[in-house]
């Protein structure tokens, strides 16, 4: 059999979002076709068509058929393989967020139960090719479509997740809870001028114990996480040509064109200008 593989990149680059599709893809594989061992850096979930395979993660194997399907974890090694006689056609969306994580648990999907049985096959089966057809789409709001689409997604792998429905669903930590609201604050007011200390009293924390919670959860500061946030609105901004470096510059909060670009410079590498000529 010929292998065939459909790959579509939606966004390349990473995000403080809540949710964001990054990427998806369709491939009928080869037998015995294999990827890994090896790690990826986002969140990317499979669901099988038809065929088989085996998925091997942690010191687990998992032979998957039809209407199953498993998540890649970021940073987690794994190793999936199609079987030699049937192998599996499947459908893939990587994404990335500041409450992937979150949507996973709620989904109870983990490095300790990476896998999941569709509750609803009809939902998954058309997923992929809906996303093909808000693509089209793309000047009539087909990314806001796709990203609704990923919110459906998250949906149906929660609704397949092993609890009963007269169980509580899973909570957020009060960690997790509190990074939440932070994030929030600053999509909300990331326009205005506002600083480190009006995202903790927002909150009710001391803003060196919330920054030490973002340092813990993402490897960075909440001052660090705030500024990148911000240069990516800018960066998005900077692709309308009818807006000046000037009018950016005060969408994301920043009275000071000078010190925009100083900061745009230093998060993105490049200035504000030369990354509209990149793109």
């Amino acid at each position: 059999m010929s292998r065939k593989v459909e790959m579509n990149v939606v966004s390349a680059g990473w995000t403080q979002m809540e949710l964001v599709l990054l990427f998806y893809g369709w491939e009928a594989c080869d037998p015995a076709h294999y990827w890994g061992p090896g790690v990826r850096d986002s969140y990317i979930v499979h669901y099988i068509h038809e065929g088989r395979g085996t998925v091997y993660m942690g010191d687990r194997e998992y032979r998957l058929s039809e209407g199953q399907g498993f998540v890649i974890l970021p940073d987690t090694v794994i190793h999936y393989e199609a079987d030699a006689e049937e192998p599996w056609t499947y459908s893939w969306f990587g994404f990335r967020g500041v409450q992937a994580k979150a949507f996973m648990q709620r989904a109870q999907l983990s490095l300790e139960q990476p896998v999941f049985t569709a509750h609803d096959m009809e939902i998954m089966a058309h997923l992929y090719d809906e996303m093909l057809q808000a693509e089209a789409n793309s000047l009539m709001g087909g990314d806001v479509l796709q990203q609704s689409l990923l919110y459906r997604l998250m949906a149906a792998l929660i609704a397949s997740s092993p609890i009963k429905e007269d169980e509580p669903p899973p909570l957020l930590s009060t960690k997790e809870t509190y990074i939440r609201q932070a994030v929030q604050f600053m999509e909300n007011r990331y326009s205005q001028r506002t600083s480190i200390l009006d995202i903790a009293q927002a909150v009710g924390l001391d803003r060196t114990y919330l920054s030490g919670l973002f340092k813990e959860r993402y490897g960075k500061s909440l001052q660090a996480f705030f500024l990148e946030y911000r240069m990516n609105r800018a960066a998005d901004l900077l692709r309308n040509p009818m807006l000046s470096v000037s009018e950016v510059a005060h969408s994301v909060g920043y009275t000071d064109p000078l010190l925009f670009s100083k900061m745009f410079k230093r998060v993105t590498g490049v200035s504000p200008k030369a990354s509209r000529v990149r793109d």
